[in-house]
C-alpha cells in the first residue's frame, strides 16, 4: 500500500463563467520513504495539489488517502487530528512565530496537541539537534539566518513523528548554497529519519536531490521522472523537461 494516493483529484475555484479549473483528474501515489518533487510553470496548480494531499483544503472531486484513511470521509477535528499526527508542513517563507525562539517555535505542534512542556521541548531540542542547531536553540528567528529558520521549520514539521513531510518551495527564499544545504537535509529526512517527502519547486537543481518528479501543466499531470542520482546530468535533464512544459 502506497502512503499517498490521490485518485481523480480535481479543484475547481468559482462557479459557472468564473470558474477557474486548478487541478483536473489528478492520479499518482507516493511510497513509503520516497522523496517527490512536482514541478511546473507558475499556475499550473502545484500548491494547490499539496495543499489537497495535507487536508489543508477540500477537493471539488475525487479523494486523497494518506496511510490509507480518505481524507474525504474525515471530518474537521479529525482531518485535524491527521494533519498533526502524520504530516508536517515546510513553507517558503518559514513560518516561525517572531516572539518565539527556536526550541519554542519547533515544540509547538506537539504543545497543540496536548504534550506535557517538559516532554514537548526535550522532543524539539532533539530535533533541533538533528537538523543542526543544537547551539541556536534560544536564538528568536530575528537572530537566525533564512536557512537556520528553515531548520527550525523542518525541525517543527519532524517533531510529531510524522509519516510525511509536505514542502511548498522549501528553497524559494533561500540562497543558492542554503537552498542547497535544505534540499539535502530533505534527503536526510528520507534517507536517514525515514519519511516520505512531497516538495513543490521551481528549481531544476533542487528537484534532482528527489527520487522522482512529476510535472504538471494546466492542472494535470504530463510526465514523470525518475531520477538515477547522477547529480549534474539529473539537474540536466530536468531542466530540460522543465523547459518543455
Amino acid at each position: 500500500m502506497s502512503l499517498i494516493q490521490a485518485q481523480e483529484l480535481t479543484k475547481i475555484y468559482g462557479k459557472d463563467e468564473t470558474a477557474v479549473t486548478a487541478l483536473s483528474h489528478v492520479n499518482f501515489q507516493v511510497g513509503y520513504g520516497e522523496f517527490v518533487a512536482v514541478m511546473g510553470p507558475s499556475g499550473c496548480g502545484k500548491s494547490t495539489l499539496l495543499y489537497l494531499l495535507g487536508g489543508l483544503d477540500r477537493p471539488t472531486g475525487g479523494d486523497v488517502l494518506i496511510d490509507g484513511r480518505k481524507l474525504g470521509a474525515l471530518g474537521d477535528k479529525a482531518l485535524a487530528e491527521l494533519r498533526r499526527r502524520k504530516i508536517g508542513f515546510v513553507f517558503q517563507f518559514y513560518n516561525l512565530i517572531p516572539v518565539l525562539n527556536a526550541l519554542e517555535n519547533a515544540a509547538l505542534p506537539l504543545m497543540l496537541d496536548g504534550v506535557a512542556m517538559t516532554s514537548a521541548r526535550s522532543r524539539a531540542a532533539d530535533w533541533l539537534t538533528r537538523v543542526g542547531l543544537a547551539d541556536r536553540q534560544t536564538h528568536r528567528p530575528d537572530q537566525l539566518s533564512g536557512g537556520q529558520q528553515q531548520r527550525v521549520a523542518i525541525a517543527r514539521a519532524l517533531v510529531a513523528e510524522p509519516v510525511l513531510i509536505l514542502a511548498d518551495e522549501p528553497t524559494g527564499n533561500l540562497d543558492t548554497r542554503a537552498g542547497d544545504e535544505i534540499a539535502a537535509l530533505l534527503r536526510q529526512v528520507v534517507d536517514t529519519w525515514g519519511r516520505s517527502v512531497v516538495m513543490v519547486t521551481h528549481d531544476p537543481r533542487i528537484a534532482a536531490y528527489a527520487d522522482r518528479i512529476i510535472f504538471l501543466k494546466d492542472g494535470t499531470v504530463v510526465d514523470e521522472t525518475r531520477l538515477g542520482r547522477d547529480g549534474d546530468g539529473d539537474v540536466v535533464a530536468v531542466q530540460e523537461k522543465a523547459e518543455a512544459l
